[in-house]
């Protein structure tokens, strides 16, 4: 028989964040503003690269155990 798991944390729901903003299309259905000639879609598909590493890397620290 196995034991339940109990690494159930509030912390796990900020992993919706880099899943949910991304599908909200109306945030980057548009070409300007562009940085450095590069228009908003491409900037912002790699902002939410940074925004989802980052979100996993602050879920993983707190919430792993005993280090």
């Amino acid at each position: 028989m196995t034991t339940p798991r109990t690494d159930r944390s509030r912390w796990y729901w900020l992993l919706l964040i880099p899943v949910a903003i991304p599908l909200a299309t109306p945030l980057f259905n548009a070409v300007e503003p562009s940085v450095f000639g590069i228009p908003l879609f491409y900037w912002l598909q790699l902002a939410f690269i940074v925004l989802g590493v980052t979100t996993t890397t602050v879920v993983y620290r707190m919430t792993r155990r005993g280090r």
